[in-house]
């Protein structure tokens, strides 16, 4: 639950109070974090999310969605889905009824997302995004 309390935290630090925001460093690719609304069962989910361009069309590359949930030691957020538009993967951890709730769950895919998203967060840490030279567009306050 440590990795997933510091997404949380990071997440919240990217965000920065704003609903929808991009950020640009020289020299990598524009991130997004965006809320983008709640599951089934109430549960806050934000997209990370870097964007190229192909044939005028914007590219996931990649993107991943936080699940927030509440713990007894704060906040939480767990990666839930993967999408890359360039090699046309999508893939989700959990699976929905017909009214939204969680019905079966892909433990590896679980596992190496967690694995992913610490490696990407420690990569945007060391590139930047996380410091003074970040410009920070908000796109939705």
């Amino acid at each position: 639950m440590k990795n997933y309390q510091q997404f949380a935290q990071q997440l919240e630090q990217l965000l920065g109070g704003a609903t929808a925001i991009r950020i640009t460093v020289p020299s990598y690719m524009p991130l997004s974090v965006e809320e983008i609304g709640i599951d089934g069962e109430g549960h806050r989910l934000v997209s990370l999310c870097h964007y190229g361009e192909q044939n005028g069309d914007l590219m996931r590359d990649p993107d991943i969605v936080f699940m927030f949930q509440d713990a007894p030691y704060g906040p939480i957020a767990e990666p839930v889905s993967f999408r890359n538009d360039y090699v046309g993967l999508e893939q989700e951890v959990y699976r929905y009824d017909e009214t939204g709730k969680r019905t079966h769950l892909d433990t590896k895919l679980k596992q190496d997302l967690k694995e992913f998203a610490q490696i990407w967060f420690a990569n945007l840490n060391e590139q930047g995004f996380f410091g003074d030279q970040a410009v920070r567009t908000i796109l939705s306050p």
